[in-house]
């Protein structure tokens, strides 16, 4: 079966299986284990920042970085495609009291213009603006890709507003290996910055928290009460080593591989529309009255498993565990449905 599902469902290497049997361990409650100590420095110092911190899921990374940044009656400027508003059980709410303000987007980017004008006024019957997410790439806008240049007004605005701003980047590096633009270049753009180590990175489990000293020592605190607190948590962090030191540049390939199943679906009659395919991610919308549900049952007959994102709408995702055998049948199931 080729699982096309998602990137989430990438498994470890049997060499970075290696590697995290070898790790050394401590307890991390502690701070004393030198593995997830050495993860965190080491992506501390990638993205220019100060600190990092370990956690088991990017909702955890973004829901601390929400909760840091805000107080209770604040709101939450976003897309209203993004992973903190749609897909985190609205945590937002839950854990920090906060609301959110969703914009309608472009494929799930906003922009400076569009931030501006939705930024409250100081009235005590509305809730005061603090933070703004930006999420690189946007899964439910096709894995498009923000580039610095149109981070850098949002970056301003928020300077002059004195908004915070957070970067879910659970697939920052899909991103990077297309622009060859530096993590250290967006970290200095943001207060605090999410990045996902079990998605196309390869590792079983873990994102990081990255941000200044203080903002991260609030966030190891909100870590413990959430029930993020790990012990021998270095047997994770190796993986997440592993993958951030072998399997960032190879991200390319599975950008490329969704480019050219993109360009076959673009071509057929069964399909609508194509979300403009930057990076690993594709969407497309089905045409006339055929269902999500039923194509991926045929789809599913013939080998592939993919996940609808609406009625008519279907999402492909590649990555390292999607070898160039199963890549030419994906393509070969689509060339002749």
């Amino acid at each position: 079966m080729i699982n096309l599902i998602s990137d989430t469902v990438t498994k470890p290497s049997q060499a970075m299986l290696a590697a995290m049997m070898a790790a050394e361990v401590g307890d991390d409650v502690f701070g004393q284990d030198p593995t997830v100590n050495e993860l965190e420095a080491y992506t501390a110092a990638l993205f220019g920042k100060e600190k990092a911190l370990f956690c088991p899921s990017g909702t955890m990374t973004n829901q601390i970085a929400i909760k840091t940044h805000t107080q209770p009656l604040d709101e939450v400027i976003c897309d209203y495609t993004s992973h903190v508003y749609q897909y985190e059980t609205g945590g937002y709410a839950f854990h920090s009291g906060v609301s959110m303000n969703l914009l309608q987007g472009t494929n799930g980017k906003i922009t400076a213009d569009q931030i501006a004008a939705a930024i409250k006024p100081d009235y005590d019957w509305l809730p005061v603006s603090r933070l703004v997410v930006i999420e690189n790439t946007c899964n439910k806008g096709g894995g498009s890709i923000y580039q610095l240049p149109e981070i850098q007004p949002i970056r301003a605005l928020c300077s002059e507003k004195g908004l915070a701003l957070h970067l879910d980047g659970a697939r920052l590096f899909n991103a990077l290996v297309e622009t060859g633009e530096s993590p250290s270049d967006w970290g200095a753009a943001f207060d605090s910055v999410s990045i996902c180590l079990s998605k196309g990175l390869g590792a079983p489990v873990g994102s990081l928290l990255l941000g200044e000293a203080a903002f991260i020592k609030k966030a190891r605190r909100l870590r413990k009460v959430m029930g993020g607190g790990m012990r021998q948590a270095g047997y994770l962090a190796a993986a997440g080593l592993y993958a951030l030191k072998n399997n960032v540049d190879r991200l390319a390939i599975d950008n490329e591989r969704a480019r050219k199943i993109g360009a076959i679906l673009a071509t057929k009659d069964y399909v609508e529309t194509v979300r403009p395919v930057q990076s690993n991610i594709v969407i497309f919308d089905l045409a006339g009255e055929t269902t999500a549900a039923d194509f991926l049952e045929k789809l599913e007959e013939k080998g592939i498993l993919g996940v609808a994102f609406g009625p008519q709408t279907i999402r492909l995702t590649f990555h390292l565990d999607v070898t160039e055998e199963m890549i030419n049948r994906v393509e070969d199931t689509l060339e002749n449905w």
